[in-house]
């Protein structure tokens, strides 16, 4: 990967990072698209962008470059007003829309475009297995996701390849959701959340950025793909897994009312908390692409540094990790 050029859009954030220190391992010339420039941390270089504009600064760095990844788009970890509804559809949108055109119009058209997605596009499916083929759920997340989607499939990139990660609970250290949770389990409050039925689909951060890497130089690589382990777990085992990992004992369930509450204090929504999906990564299987933690006891045993937890329940995939 030496001396390939490749673009970042939304670089900044907690799987911004962990990609971009990886290539610029590599070797790659990284360049980081943001809002921010002079207080983003100290990873490849930085241009100016607001997400929406077709500015000369970063449409020159797309122009000719080897890939561009593009995770820019509001968090939807806030209040579903509608205001803010607005602003996570715009944010994901606009960027998309520019990062499509600007790369169409370039004279030397990137070779590959990488769009972030989201597993939340099947909405709250029980325990029901969702790959690539299930169809978009029902509700606000799913919509959200559905919108971001449609807008990467309507602006076309004729001359070059893309790829759609449709990406689930990320876990590593520094950043993400499982930090709070850490926090909330060290300090005795790791119970399970609602009924704790609710299926998590997840994946290591460096497995995925593994696969951005892969999706960089592997040209058959192209369409949608779910990144999440073929071990999904339920709410309860994955909290009960964070308990062993942290060495907390067993902790009393937080019951969906008390949730609520603390969404609301918390300025969040419960259905992030309460809802969830048993996703399937079949065409990642299909390409032979090897998780190096396919088990989530191998996983939080990295990221936290301690303890042997249950394995999850048996993917229908034979072989699939």
């Amino acid at each position: 990967m030496v001396s390939k050029r490749i673009i970042i859009a939304g670089g900044t954030g907690f799987i911004g990072r962990g990609i971009a220190t990886e290539l610029v391992r590599r070797g790659a010339d990284v360049v980081i698209l943001t809002r921010h420039p002079e207080s983003s941390p100290a990873i490849g270089r930085h241009v100016r962008w607001d997400g929406k504009t077709l500015e000369d600064a970063w449409t020159r760095e797309v122009d000719g470059a080897d890939a561009v990844i593009n995770l820019a788009g509001k968090n939807v970890n806030c209040r579903y007003t509608p205001t803010a509804l607005a602003e996570v559809d715009e944010s994901r949108v606009n960027a998309v829309v520019a990062m499509n055109t600007a790369s169409a119009r370039s004279k030397r058209p990137p070779r590959v475009l990488i769009q972030a997605a989201t597993t939340a596009i099947y909405g709250d499916t029980g325990d029901r297995w969702l790959d690539e083929s299930t169809p978009p759920g029902y509700g606000v997340p799913p919509l959200t996701a559905l919108k971001w989607e449609h807008a990467f499939a309507t602006h076309p990139t004729p001359a070059t390849r893309r790829v759609t990660l449709r990406i689930s609970f990320v876990l590593g250290r520094g950043g993400g959701a499982l930090s709070i949770l850490s926090m909330l389990t060290k300090c005795f409050l790791g119970g399970a959340v609602g009924s704790g039925r609710q299926y998590i689909s997840w994946t290591h951060i460096d497995d995925l950025v593994a696969l951005v890497v892969r999706a960089i130089e592997d040209e058959t690589m192209s369409g949608i793909y779910n990144v999440a382990t073929p071990n999904p777990v339920s709410n309860a085992q994955f909290m009960r897994a964070l308990r062993r990992a942290h060495g907390r004992p067993w902790s009393p369930p937080t019951p969906a009312p008390l949730v609520r509450l603390g969404c609301f204090v918390m300025r969040t929504e419960p259905v992030l908390a309460l809802t969830g999906r048993r996703v399937l990564p079949k065409r990642l299987a299909e390409m032979g692409f090897a998780f190096r933690y396919p088990e989530l006891a191998g996983a939080l045993e990295d990221i936290v540094g301690a303890g042997a937890v249950p394995s999850s329940s048996p993917s229908p995939i034979a072989g699939a990790s």
